[in-house]
């Protein structure tokens, strides 16, 4: 095993070297298994520092304070979204050090700085600091329950975005007006699971009993590009976040898909659910998602299994996609702020040297996202958006600017986002069409 993590941690193609980290997670899960050891338990108030850390560990680890520093990744890797989700501190491309004899840490997020040891003045420094934010997280939090309101009278839709559903233990529903995006890919993580269809169902029908009568849109599986699923996605791509991945994934194997949109028809019966799908690129793709979905619901009928027909959405995040909005028949939209800023770009999410091009304020960006947001409101098509993007507080006066008025943003970043929505007045730009 260290031989094949070697080989593809010095990898050339990015993918094969973010993968070294899934074959160290493998091989110290089988052994832990063999040796009838349980994960290591990480204390509440712990920095944990590592080369990378695999989506699958951070969400084992029950994250009560302390954080995260990494050697190696990226801020725009999955588990670096998944931190920002759950406000916990990460660093990333800290430098390697030996920590041994060091027994305290301060994560310095705001110098991007692990201070090991630190003296009594860093550490009344920090505390300081700490205050002050603590202030500001206090002063946000007044607007956490209330309705999102901007300073000029809009009215703005703010979902969440939810990932395995555990998070929401922890939340007031009366926080949102829903749930805007589930990532089932954090929930089916093997082979197993995407065959259970019984065992969706249950998942989306809790998700459900939370939202307590809110919209809910559940993701279709998202597999692919640093998301593997063994077995299901394909193995040695040359360039899988431009191959098999999303949509086009889930149509190579229409029994998965078919089982999916079955426990979700299923569970839609239980409250107002939504079905979007993935890395849309064609029409001729989002058409045969919804052909599937039918036969699906008049499988379930024949059945004679309870059921509703929910609505079929899509992610607009391929700039083909959105170039072309007009030619899709989708209920909805949800505009993946992340992987479209990715494409539009022309560079790797997965790259801590091409963060700077992942400025989401950008024109070419804004200008695709207003085009998308002016055709869906001519049309009357709700439309949305979620990733990072909505999470922002500095992007949402430009995001309602462009005429949304409905986004899904991390539950952690609830009361911030609706604090600054709070203190922008819109201004609507001239001859956009927008409600």
């Amino acid at each position: 095993m260290d031989l094949q993590i070697r080989e593809y941690h010095e990898a050339d193609d990015l993918y094969f070297r973010a993968r070294a980290s899934d074959l160290r997670d493998m091989r110290d899960r089988v052994l832990r298994k063999l040796g009838g050891a349980d994960a290591i338990a990480i204390a509440p108030g712990s920095i944990v520092v590592a080369a990378d850390l695999p989506p699958s560990r951070f969400l084992e680890i029950a994250w009560d304070g302390g954080g995260v520093a990494l050697t190696h990744g990226s801020p725009n890797s999955h588990v670096a979204m998944l931190a920002r989700a759950r406000g916990v501190p990460m660093l990333i491309g800290i430098e390697q050090a030996d920590l041994r004899g060091h027994t305290e840490a301060l994560i310095d997020t705001d110098n991007a700085m692990l201070v090991v040891s630190p003296d009594s003045r860093l550490a009344v420094d920090f505390a300081s600091r700490q205050q002050r934010a603590g202030i500001a997280r206090a002063e946000a939090e007044r607007y956490v329950n209330a309705p999102a309101i901007a300073a000029s009278g809009e009215r703005v839709q703010l979902l969440i975005n939810v990932a395995d559903g555990s998070e929401l233990e922890r939340l007031d529903p009366a926080c949102c007006d829903g749930i805007g995006l589930v990532r089932t890919e954090l929930i089916l993580r093997n082979a197993a699971d995407l065959a259970d269809e019984e065992k969706q169902y249950l998942a989306y029908c809790c998700i459900l009993r939370w939202a307590a009568g809110r919209p809910v849109t559940i993701r279709t599986l998202d597999a692919g590009g640093d998301k593997p699923i063994t077995g299901y996605t394909i193995e040695r791509e040359p360039n899988p976040f431009l191959g098999m991945r999303g949509l086009r994934l889930s149509l190579l194997h229409p029994g998965v898909l078919t089982t999916q949109l079955r426990a979700l028809a299923r569970a839609a019966a239980r409250g107002p659910l939504k079905v979007m799908v993935p890395m849309v690129t064609s029409p001729r793709e989002l058409d045969r998602a919804r052909a599937l979905l039918d036969s699906a619901v008049r499988g379930l009928r024949k059945e004679g299994v309870e059921h509703a027909v929910p609505e079929l959405g899509m992610m607009v995040e391929v700039p083909a996609a959105a170039l072309a909005i007009d030619l899709f028949d989708a209920d909805f939209l949800s505009i993946g702020a992340n992987d479209l800023i990715a494409y539009l770009t022309a560079s790797s999410r997965d790259s801590s040297r091409l963060a700077p091009l992942h400025d989401p304020l950008q024109p070419a960006v804004l200008r695709l996202i207003h085009d998308v947001v002016e055709h869906a409101s001519a049309h009357r098509i709700p439309v949305s958006l979620c990733g990072d993007m909505a999470s922002d507080e500095r992007c949402v006066p430009a995001l309602l600017d462009v005429g949304l008025r409905s986004i899904s943003v991390a539950p952690v970043s609830v009361a911030r986002v609706k604090s600054a929505i709070a203190r922008h007045r819109v201004a609507t730009p001239k001859g956009a069409p927008f409600a």
